[in-house]
């Protein structure tokens, strides 16, 4: 079934948990975080910490943590790590800062991870919604946040990354961050404009891309520092929203091996549909890879676009990504007739592995 992406009431009848409502609501959600986040009391975190560590999983926790290593690429003095197995690294000891993020708290990675650091008498902070990873944090008197539920993951960055941000804050490990954060929601009230779906296709850079990308299997570039954890958000996003397979590389790293694929069969070509990710912090070197890529890539690929963030402080255009993508997404899977917000076959893996089923009610 297709659908138009303008006709609001067709898509509002697909959209069976208003995925798109909380898109819309992100200024709200991380404004409501950000004041969450001063509430974390992390003062049972003493101590010299040589190294980060964070446990967390998907779209949210895993999505939060790259993005946040992105952001403070050139702030943070110590190791950043995000660990998304069943086991911590040998190094975890009374040095490193252990940060356990679940918003579900019943991740049976991040649980099992949570145990091996109490294990190894790590500093320990937690960030969860509820379940077990909540029940462990009490009974162990760590350091921890409740953030709200009832909503997916991928979806409540502003009850994730925020919280982490403000961890490293309140522990004199990065500057105060409140402007940057204030102009990231005032961009986000500024785009929902723009990426909504009263927006109309016409003049909506988000419906546009994603009638673009339809039929095509996308690949999602950034770049070099700054700008990788946006391309690999994008392209997870593809597949928990969008419900497509996509892939993502950064440059320049790329052009050492993946560019020469770019040599397959003009008719495989022909199926990939290219987004590459420009910001103003991107060196003149990587300005010119990106500029040569895309023209290398027109004459081969069945489309290119390159799409530029938005916005002053280096958060703000992080998340003016961030939150194209997102809407994006959504609409990749709404044009063809598909509720964006199910995820069967992680609910049919959890199933088999006998966890808790994702289950999310409307707020």
């Amino acid at each position: 079934m297709r659908v138009n992406l303008d006709d609001v009431g067709a898509i509002e009848r697909l959209d069976t948990i208003k995925a798109l409502r909380d898109t819309d609501e992100y200024d709200e959600q991380f404004s409501e975080g950000w004041e969450l986040s001063g509430q974390f009391d992390v003062s049972a975190i003493t101590g010299p910490i040589d190294r980060i560590v964070v446990l967390g999983t998907g779209g949210g926790s895993a999505a939060s943590v790259n993005l946040l290593k992105s952001y403070l690429f050139d702030e943070l003095r110590v190791p950043l790590q995000l660990n998304q197995g069943y086991t911590i690294p040998a190094f975890v000891n009374e040095s490193t800062l252990v940060i356990v993020v679940s918003h579900s708290g019943n991740t049976e990675e991040v649980i099992s991870g949570y145990e091996q650091a109490i294990v190894a008498k790590a500093q320990i902070a937690v960030i969860t919604a509820g379940g077990q990873v909540l029940k462990m944090a009490r009974s162990n008197n760590h350091a921890h946040l409740v953030v709200p539920g009832g909503m997916m993951p991928r979806i409540a960055l502003g009850y994730i990354f925020l919280p982490m941000l403000s961890i490293l804050t309140r522990l004199g490990m990065v500057t105060d961050k409140s402007e940057e954060v204030t102009e990231t929601i005032g961009l986000f009230a500024l785009l929902r404009q723009q990426y909504g779906l009263q927006s109309p296709l016409a003049t909506n850079p988000a419906k546009r891309l994603a009638r673009e990308m339809d039929g095509l299997t996308p690949v999602i570039y950034g770049t070099l520092p700054f700008f990788d954890a946006p391309a690999w958000r994008w392209k997870n996003q593809l597949g928990e929203n969008g419900k497509v397979m996509a892939f993502w590389n950064a440059i320049p790293s790329l052009h050492h091996d993946e560019a020469v694929g770019w040599d397959a069969p003009a008719a495989m070509l022909k199926g990939y549909h290219f987004t590459l990710i420009r910001d103003v912090e991107d060196s003149e070197k990587t300005c010119k890879r990106v500029e040569i890529s895309a023209d290398i890539l027109r004459e081969r690929a069945g489309a290119v676009q390159v799409v530029h963030s938005q916005g002053i402080s280096r958060l703000a255009r992080l998340f003016s990504i961030v939150y194209l993508a997102d809407y994006v997404t959504l609409y990749t899977a709404l044009i063809r007739g598909v509720d964006p917000t199910p995820v069967e076959v992680i609910n049919l893996f959890k199933s088999k592995m006998g966890q808790p089923l994702v289950q999310v009610q409307v707020r």
